[in-house]
Formats: structure tokens, C-alpha cells, sequence
């Protein structure tokens, strides 16, 4: 029963350890849903830039071959072609042309845990404390002497192994 106790002291030493390890740790369970949450914001920026890039692609392809868009960013231009007749108005803001938004510059960011060494020293030290806590327990029950205070206790009648004639 007295290594029970013992093993029992590990035991709790350990489960704190892993108790640390699992909810403040590195590979935590709390740096996994931070982790989650970036991948699901870069995903939706993701998403977003590539449909700005289709938008930009199809935007592409028809200044390449159709006629009408390339001659409506020339007027825009102020290109004109033969036999058409250039009418300016003042007083009228510019058209602006479309800015597209490519969203921001997102970074990595390191989850805060507790490190590793951290963990391993406090599951030490709870180990430590429950050792104690037993050891102190045992003193003061008795089972545990310290010193020269020990004397053999003689319990019962002696029977001593002797040849028998």
C-alpha cells in the first residue's frame, strides 16, 4: 500500500502534465480552433481574390477581341475615331474607373501557449507536492520512522531451529 501512494503521487504529477499540455500547450486544443479561425479567414480572402481574378480575366479577354469594349476605354480615353465628332463638356467630374479591392495583408500569427518546459515543470513540482504530501502523512501515522529511535519489538514465543536427536 505505501508504493500505491507513491506510484499515486506520479500518477498526479503526470495527469497534470498532460492536463497542461492538452489545454495550453503548443499542440493544444486552444492553438487548434486559432489555427481553425485563420484558415477560415484566409479561405474566405482566398475566395474573394480569385473571383477578382476571374472578373479580370473576362475583363481581359473582351479588350482583347471585342470591338465595342476597346473602343468605349478609348472614348473613355478621350480617343476618338474617323468621322466621329469630339463634344467637351467642363464643369462634369471625370468618369472614375473601378479600383478593385484585393483586401488586406493578412500574417501569420503564433497562438500563445505555454511552452513545453513550462508544462513538464509544474506536472514535476505537483508530483513533488503529492510525494511530500504523502511522506508527511506517513511520519505522522507512524508508518514511517526517522532516527535511531527504533527498537526491535519481540512479539509472541521465540521458537528457535534446533536439531532434533
Amino acid at each position: 500500500m505505501k508504493r500505491a501512494k507513491y506510484l499515486a503521487a506520479i500518477f498526479f504529477g503526470t495527469f497534470v502534465y498532460v492536463l497542461l499540455s492538452m489545454t495550453f500547450g503548443q499542440n493544444s486544443l486552444h492553438c487548434y480552433n486559432k489555427m481553425e479561425e485563420q484558415k477560415c479567414i484566409i479561405s474566405k480572402q482566398t475566395t474573394e481574390i480569385q473571383n477578382i481574378n476571374s472578373e479580370l480575366a473576362l475583363e481581359l479577354a473582351a479588350l482583347q477581341n471585342d470591338r465595342a469594349v476597346i473602343a468605349s476605354y478609348a472614348h473613355k480615353l478621350d480617343y476618338v475615331s474617323d468621322g466621329e465628332k469630339l463634344v467637351k463638356i467642363t464643369g462634369l467630374r471625370p468618369a472614375q474607373t473601378t479600383l478593385y479591392d484585393t483586401g488586406s495583408v493578412l500574417r501569420h500569427e503564433e497562438p500563445e501557449f505555454l511552452p513545453e518546459k513550462v508544462c513538464k515543470i509544474v506536472g514535476f513540482g505537483f508530483a513533488l507536492l503529492f510525494t511530500i504530501i504523502f511522506l508527511l502523512y506517513d511520519i505522522s501515522a507512524g508508518n514511517i520512522v526517522l532516527g535511531k529511535d527504533k527498537k526491535p519489538i519481540v512479539t509472541g514465543i521465540p521458537v528457535y531451529d534446533l536439531p532434533q536427536i
